[in-house]
This record gives C-alpha cells, structure tokens and sequence, in this order.
C-alpha cells in the first residue's frame, strides 16, 4: 500500500483503517482514503473490489466494522442516510431513486433541504430549472410523470435531484452510463462548476475517457483494499488496468486471428434506410467474423442494429441471410430457426430483462415462440450459463438480486441458448467491471471461430481495435468510414467520429 497523497488543508472527509466485514467476506479491509473540498476524485475497480460498499459507508447507508470516519477533521457516526445528508454527504447511486408515479418537480422536493410546500413554486423550482438546464435537460417538463421519462432523462434528474440537496461532498456512481455524448459533456460542465465552487466529488466509472476528461486524483481498489492514490495523468491506461485485475491491457483481449476472406457472408444488409436516422447503409458480415459499428451516440448504428432485428417499421432497403432474401418486420421473425438473429440491447435493466422476474424466468423469455424449443427446459441454458461463469445463489431469485455484470451475462446466456446464426450485440460491456469485460470478450472470439457472425456496436475504441476484423463508423445516419487492418486505429476512429475528413493513418505511419 502507498500512503495517501494530502495537502497541508483539512480534508472533507477522511477515512481510517475502516474495515466492512458481511460474516467471513472482507468487503473493506483497513482502507485509508481522503477526498478534499474543490476537487474530483475518481474511484477505479472491478466489480467486488469495494467501491460501493465504500460510498454506502459514505452515504450513511452501512456502518463500518472497524474505522473511524471524518468530516472537517472531526469524527463522525454516519448511521443513516439523514445523518450523511446533514453533514452534506449526497450519493447518487448507480440504481436510481426516482418515483415512477411522481412528476419531475414532486422528486426534486424529495429530499431538498428547506423544501416544503410551495417550495418549488417559487425559488426552489427557479433552482431545479437551473440545474436541468446546466445539464442539458431544460426540455424536460416539471409536470411530466418520472415513468414518462426516458431512461437518459431520468439519470438526468436524478443528478438534478442530488444537486437540489446542496452537497458538500457528492458520489456519483456511474452517473453517466445512459447519457449520449453531447449530455455527458453538459455534466461534466456542472461538475466542474460544483469542484470550482468547493464540492468535493467522488466519480465513479467504467469509462476511462471520462476519467481522463474529469478527474484530478484516481484511487485504484482491488480486493477490499485501495492500492494506490494517484494523481491524472501519474500513470498509463495500461498501469491503471494491471492496478485493477492484475493484467496488462494486452492480456485483456484474445488474440484476433487472421481475417477469413473466403468465409460466407451470413447477413448481408443494402442500401438501409429508415426515415432519417439511418440513411443508405449498406454492410455485410461473415461466418467467423466480428464486424463493428463506432460512432457518437445517436449517429445512426444503434437505429440500424434495432432494425436489423425487426425492432423498426417501414425501413427500406434488402436483407439477405445466408444468401436467402428475407424481411425481417418483428423480433419474432427475427429469432425464427431459419434466420435465427439474437440482439443484446443497450439497456439491459430495462429492454433485456425483468428485473422483478427470476434468473430462470429471465432466461426463458428468447425462447418463447419457439416451437422448436422447450422454454422451461432449463437444460436448453446449462451451456450457456457455464459457458458465461454466471455466479448466483440459485435460479429462482429475482435477476435484480445480481451485480450488472452478472444480469448481462443473463442477457447473453439467454440467447446463446438458443445458437444464434448472428449476433447483434448494443455496447454489452457499458457499465461493467474489467473482469466481467474480459469474459465477455474471450467468449465472443470463441463465438466467432465457431462460426457465429457478430455485429458489435461499442462506444469503447480498445474494442473496435481489438476484437473487431473490421469497423464501419456512422455519422449522421451514413457509414463514413470503413475501416480494417492497420488503418484501423484510435486517430482514424476519432478522425471518422468526428466527421473529419482526413486520410486513414496506418498504425505503423
């Protein structure tokens, strides 16, 4: 362990030797960690290593076993969440606290202190409209029902809502997972205003380029136990990976194998159209073959990957599967035998699963409609479930009851059950921890030399790079880069992003 870095200030809050025991698990084990007012302080670690049970301790939401918390210097028995708030202690927790059947104005009430009635009648709703605005969401009205919201306009009044509280220090825990490009950016805009202004921030995320855009320090757990503070910029993406699961960023991908020229192409899409999000596309993909689609968020791809799975009505252009002409108007069509497509969906909590259903309930329903298929053949799953290393406590509980990167291996073993010809895969690793990522990763390269054709939409580069043969960038519903090889680098993915018009740079140039 390396001691912490301090300034000659008080920190906000401090923590020492605190240990989270739950029976014989060590959650935390003797952590120092400090945070400092007017700054942001990103948190790194796989799924396990102790980052939330970290912020529930924060948040007053779990007590520690062992340890002593502070705050300006002076201990404190953070026992309940009211208590954390007092102190000015505000998380926003990666699963939402929203009221479905409440409107926009009746959540932000929640909790805001000093609110009352009337209260957001008149300065308090000046405030909440404010704080929508810094973060892109001033569309959004304050009469409108939470359950009315999309899923990206409710993560934004969630952060509406944490600010509303006036935090001296505030956790936002994987704040952004649901946020496009150009909303995440307004939030950053607002979390630099609150570091300028004295808040201290404590940020969670899978996503490294946001680490990079926004944090001042980075603390690394693993294990229960913090490894190193250091920091931006102190050490490279790949020290921060072996940091966290103990490998090197080479040893996160298999290997890609020679391109299969020769193969047969399994889904060939022309000239794809639908109104004006997707625009004249036109791309095939092979047996054995990972063919992947880059792009900002909202360029086109997640439309064109919905649509190839029937999710889309009135889209123009020819589908041919395995050389067979073919329409494919529903999912239902889409998961036939003799087409046989399989989708993962971006948001696996809300378009992948029933939360409040079981594992084995969750697990039948892409098998539903297949007369060939015995959906409650658990039998049909046992595959795909050791295939996916799928931890749980048993079949029967909620598939709520499981961390992210175990509900998605759910989402994925529930249609390689049913061996899908292609697989259509919406950004599978967003959200979740490195080594879950790395799973993931080996089991589509096998996937693919059985001979499973896949698509990968993936905001992640190393991705596109690494396990892709070849990358179609979309900009503004067109494919405006196609790239493969050695052109296929992280410049020339950013040129295209961007719609830049440059010449493809090699990797060796």
């Amino acid at each position: 362990m390396v001691s912490i870095m301090s300034d000659n200030s008080t920190p906000l809050l401090e923590m020492r030797g605190i240990s989270k025991h739950f029976g014989a698990t060590k959650a935390l084990d003797r952590v120092d960690f400090t945070c400092n007012a007017g700054e942001v302080h990103a948190v790194l670690g796989e799924n396990g290593a102790g980052k939330s049970t970290l912020m529930k301790l924060i948040a007053g939401v779990l007590q520690p076993t062992h340890g002593q918390l502070r705050v300006d210097g002076q201990d404190v028995f953070l026992n309940t969440p009211q208590t954390a708030l007092r102190h000015g202690l505000v998380c926003m927790f990666q699963e939402l606290s929203l009221v479905p059947d409440l409107t926009v104005r009746e959540n932000l009430l929640l909790g805001a202190p000093g609110a009352g009635l009337g209260w957001l009648a008149g300065t308090g709703l000046d405030k909440a409209q404010d704080v929508l605005n810094r973060i892109g969401a001033g569309q959004i009205k304050m009469g409108t029902r939470v359950a009315d919201l999309t899923l990206p306009q409710r993560q934004q009044v969630e952060i509406a809502k944490a600010i509303m509280k006036k935090p001296r220090l505030l956790i936002l825990d994987e704040a952004t997972s649901a946020l496009s490009a150009s909303v995440v950016e307004g939030v950053f805009d607002l979390v630099r205003e609150e570091r300028d202004s004295g808040t201290a921030i404590l940020f969670i995320s899978h996503r490294f380029h946001e680490i990079e855009a926004l944090a001042d320090r980075v603390s690394v757990f693993r294990n229960g136990q913090r490894v190193e503070t250091f920091m931006k910029g102190d050490h490279t993406y790949s020290e921060i990976i072996g940091m966290m699961v103990g490998q090197k960023i080479e040893e996160l991908f298999p290997p890609k194998p020679p391109s299969q020229r020769d193969a047969d192409i399994v889904l060939d899409v022309q000239n794809y159209t639908w109104e004006s999000q997707v625009r004249d596309v036109s791309l095939s993909v092979k047996r054995g073959q990972i063919v992947g689609l880059g792009g900002l968020d909202g360029q086109g791809q997640g439309a064109f990957l919905m649509g190839l799975f029937g999710l889309l009505r009135k889209a123009e252009g020819t589908t041919a599967i395995s050389g067979q002409a073919t329409e494919i108007n529903s999912p239902k069509e889409a998961k036939k035998r003799d087409i046989s497509l399989a989708y993962i969906p971006e948001d696996r909590k809300t378009e992948g699963l029933i939360l409040d259903q079981s594992i084995q309930e969750n697990l039948e329903l892409a098998a539903l409609g297949r007369p060939d298929l015995d959906a409650g053949d658990t039998a049909l799953y046992a595959g795909s479930l050791d295939q996916l290393a799928l931890k749980h406590g048993g079949l029967e509980l909620p598939v709520s009851s499981l961390s992210g990167g175990n509900q998605q291996k759910v989402v994925l073993a529930k249609w390689l059950a049913l061996k899908p010809r292609c697989l259509l895969l919406a950004d599978p690793t967003r959200g979740i921890d490195v080594k879950t990522k790395t799973q993931i990763y080996a089991i589509l390269r096998k996937l693919a030399d059985q001979g499973t054709a896949i698509i990968l939409l993936s905001t992640d580069y190393e991705e596109l790079i690494q396990l892709c043969d070849e990358t179609h960038i979309f900009f503004d519903g067109k494919v405006v880069a196609s790239l493969n090889g050695d052109d296929l680098t992280p410049e020339n993915i950013i040129a295209a992003t961007l719609n830049v018009a440059s010449e493809p740079q090699a990797a060796h140039a």
